[in-house]
């Protein structure tokens, strides 16, 4: 594990495997361990950096709303510190956003860009509704895990997984203070005026079902993307628990091409 101060954070990473880089970055939540499950899939051909960004709970600031312009520099200073510039760059949700910024900012660092789940900005109804009755759940922390766990999946696969899966997933998502300022970021979340600058080829993907981020808003990400590619699955919000198999075909598959 690696310690970086960046602005008024102290963030941490840690790297498994070795080949070329690959930086997985995590979405709002406790942090990179929610890609633990499928690192060893990537692990055979990449090196795996693996940030934990600001709100995350093993990192440490101070305490002053999140910004995605933050959140990327964080990333920007893992991949200078890890010297494995440039990397294949993937970021989940709110990470997917960041990763968009990282990428827009400095160009120079990424060679390939998966943004996943993601968003261009929070402007719609919905997503103020949905973000600030999630935020407004912060004062009970059972309420808060059950309702992180409704939106995240489709209810296919909860069903699929029956109630004692549900019940240990519903314990993932807590409101600590570090969480509720990512929610407080997704309310104020817009990278529309840096994704012009995306150099990288990308790769945007979506989710059918998302009851978080509802698709329209992973497809108006690729339109906002010059010369992006677009693949869908048919899957709640996280797609890489949902159709793990596929999910790791597809950025193998991107990511391998010369």
């Amino acid at each position: 594990m690696t310690t970086l101060t960046v602005g008024n954070a102290r963030i941490t990473y840690r790297t498994e495997g070795s080949g070329p880089p690959l930086v997985l970055v995590h979405g709002a939540g406790p942090g990179s361990n929610m890609w633990d499950t499928l690192i060893e899939r990537f692990t055979d051909r990449y090196t795996v950096i693996l940030p934990d960004l600001a709100g995350s709970d093993p990192a440490e600031d101070d305490g002053a709303p999140l910004t995605i312009e933050a959140l990327a520099a964080q990333v920007i200073a893992v991949i200078e510190d890890s010297g494995a510039a440039p990397v294949d760059l993937v970021g989940f949700s709110l990470g997917a956003s960041t990763v968009a910024a990282a990428a827009a900012l400095r160009p120079d660092l990424v060679r390939r860009l998966v943004p996943v789940a993601g968003m261009t900005h929070a402007a719609d109804e919905y997503l103020q509704l949905m973000m600030s009755t999630w935020r407004l759940l912060g004062d009970d922390a059972e309420a808060f895990g059950r309702y992180a766990t409704l939106l995240s999946f489709s209810a296919r696969f909860l069903n699929e997984i029956g109630h004692d899966a549900v019940e240990q997933a519903t314990a993932y998502m807590r409101p600590t203070d570090g969480v509720l300022r990512q929610v407080d970021l997704l309310l104020r979340l817009d990278v529309r005026d840096l994704l012009p600058r995306i150099e990288a080829p990308t790769l945007v993907v979506g989710c059918t079902r998302d009851a978080t981020i509802p698709v329209e808003n992973h497809r108006a990400l690729c339109s906002a993307i010059t010369g992006s590619e677009y693949a869908e699955f048919d899957t709640g919000h996280i797609a890489l628990a949902e159709r793990s198999d596929d999910f790791v075909k597809l950025l193998r598959d991107f990511l391998a091409r010369p």
